[in-house]
């Protein structure tokens, strides 16, 4: 008898796009149907391209499953491929906004195929819900945080409780890594000191 193959799986929480050592993560809760959540993923791709060292994102999952039937497995499939590397789940999520009004099974199947997935069992995967307790563990913990709508964000834990334009979020961005490097230089400036 062969022993059971065991599968860790990575939870959303944990996979991050872009430099996962950068300062300041952009945590922002998502619907693949909504089209306020494809507007706004247009500008958070700006911000990732403009903020290269200083900002990540971890993208989690909020269906709003009364109107969007088919956002759920939507977001299984973008953890499905996210198994892989976060650039991929990337390219994946890119690829449902694009295509938000088309997510059946069998296109998610496609899309993760056009954009380079390596798992031979991601159709399996999928229709098994093999990630849809880590969809529903995305939602209690949205709900958790106050979340009640996509998109909503928070940066660096924070709720971001304005309207998420390049604007908006560079200008929250600028301030944070301003005074990220005023308590550097505070730190310094006391190390000094207590030398000398």
């Amino acid at each position: 008898m062969k022993p059971k193959e065991i599968v860790e799986i990575i939870e959303p929480k944990k996979i991050i796009v872009g430099n996962k050592k950068a300062p300041i993560t952009i945590m922002e809760f998502v619907d693949y149907e909504s089209d306020d959540c494809a507007k706004v993923n247009e500008v958070v791709a700006t911000i990732l391209e403009t903020y290269p060292d200083k900002v990540n994102l971890n993208v989690r999952h909020f269906p709003l499953l009364k109107i969007h039937q088919k956002a759920h497995k939507a977001a299984e499939a973008v953890i499905a491929v996210g198994q892989e590397s976060g650039e991929l789940m990337w390219e994946m999520h890119k690829e449902l906004f694009k295509n938000r009004k088309n997510l059946g099974i069998i296109s998610l199947k496609s899309y993760a195929k056009d954009i380079g997935t390596g798992n031979k069992k991601f159709l399996d995967e999928l229709i098994n819900g093999m990630y849809g307790w880590n969809v529903q563990d995305d939602l209690n913990e949205g709900i958790k945080m106050g979340v009640t709508t996509v998109p909503t964000f928070f940066i660096n834990g924070v709720l971001f409780d304005k309207e998420p334009t390049f604007k908006n979020l560079s200008a929250h961005i600028v301030s944070l890594s301003d005074k990220g490097t005023d308590t550097k230089k505070k730190a310094e400036v006391k190390k000094v000191q207590a030398e000398v």
